[in-house]
């Protein structure tokens, strides 16, 4: 089998090697059991914590550990080939929770929410999608008004991860503050005002916390507006594009984890006197399943790359989440078909990758909106 290093450090190898470990010891043997309760298991979530998962790409200064996003991306992807829900946790959870109020919060936001988050302690979520503005986040319509010192916010919120958890500390609320203008402010849980509604019966990512949101005059002091004023739209097309190379990570932890499960069947499955790896058509389907990993690793790995060393990245997000999202669709597909009927049983880690990764198309940026970026990174207006 082809072995990846894409000139990763020796740290980055071992920490790789560490987390999957993990998701081999302690993900993978309860993603059935969580998967059919639809409960996030908070216990894995401490325990990824200690491993100082959620802290990776941010400076010890703030509570981090210093590490970078490829390091952040490795581990995504290390989790994802046991359970991608608990993998979209750690990566929605930084990405979307953690790193806006990073990247743009005070030292008083910093001081007041980082620490807990980062430990692991607490979840953040992103409050961007709306029933008319999920790619389209310009046509937002939760408003916020100024009441004397305080903001005032009304509207709702779609498919918002980790937002109604037990340890869900604070939601990034984007709300139009002006004609043509978006800003982002931090909403603490339990805000009068802010409802969270039950849980979405998804086809997949059964075991990740995501709920709608309502908000009717929630009320926030002024030193919760998170950023500049105005800057809500911009700052929120810069997160998405970072959460695209994570959320390719995880697709491509998704397609690896159906190669490895296939192979293993494929050794051990016998037919008329010899294993089904042992005939043509599957081997050749297993060999087309490890071009699609290798090709989505190399694809994110690169857009990590670039991310970290200041470079342009926008159309190599979107390559890498093109490429790893359709790798993870195409693999469970024919890891399904390796299994046969027992690929049809939930309890089949390849069944729920089967159910699971249809997301990974719709999830941060449509299929079509990477597209565009692409077409429009050529010199297309499409």
């Amino acid at each position: 089998m082809i072995t990846d290093t894409h000139g990763l450090t020796d740290e980055q190898r071992k920490l790789a090697a560490t987390v999957r470990e993990f998701a081999d010891q302690v993900v993978a043997p309860a993603a059935y059991r969580y998967d059919t309760e639809r409960r996030l298991p908070l216990e894995i979530i401490r325990q990824m914590g200690d491993l100082g998962l959620f802290g990776l790409p941010f400076p010890a200064e703030v509570g981090g550990q210093g590490k970078d996003y490829v390091s952040l991306c490795l581990a995504v992807e290390a989790l994802a080939r046991a359970d991608q829900s608990i993998a979209v946790t750690l990566e929605a959870g930084v990405g979307l929770g953690i790193m806006p109020i990073y990247r743009h919060g005070t030292p008083e936001q910093h001081e007041r929410w980082l620490p807990d988050l980062m430990a692991g302690r607490a979840l953040a979520a992103f409050g961007l999608t709306e029933a008319e503005a999920g790619s389209d986040a310009g046509a937002t319509k939760t408003a916020a008004r100024q009441d004397g010192d305080a903001w005032v916010i009304d509207g709702g919120k779609q498919f918002i991860t980790n937002s109604g958890t037990p340890i869900t500390s604070v939601l990034t609320i984007t709300a139009v503050t002006g004609e043509h203008e978006l800003s982002a402010f931090l909403v603490p849980a339990g805000t009068p005002g802010l409802v969270v509604g039950p849980g979405y019966d998804k086809v997949g990512w059964h075991t990740s916390d995501t709920h709608p949101l309502t908000l009717t005059s929630v009320r926030v002091p002024g030193a919760n507006l998170l950023g500049e004023r105005g800057r809500g739209y911009a700052n929120a097309l810069h997160a998405l594009d970072e959460g695209r190379i994570a959320f390719a990570a995880l697709a491509t932890g998704a397609a690896q984890g159906c190669l490895e499960e296939a192979l293993r069947h494929a050794g051990s499955r016998t037919v008329f006197g010899s294993s089904i790896g042992s005939h043509q058509h599957v081997a050749f389907m297993l060999a087309r399943m490890q071009a699609r990993v290798h090709s989505a690793r190399t694809c994110w790995v690169d857009a990590a790359q670039k991310l970290v060393h200041g470079l342009p990245f926008k159309a190599e997000a979107s390559v890498a989440k093109l490429v790893g999202s359709e790798a993870a669709m195409a693999n469970a597909r024919d890891a399904a078909q390796v299994f046969g009927g027992y690929g049809f049983l939930n309890e089949n880690a390849v069944a729920r990758h089967y159910r699971d990764s249809k997301v990974l198309e719709i999830g941060e940026g449509t299929t079509e909106v990477q597209l565009m970026i692409i077409a429009r990174d050529l010199g297309l207006t499409p």
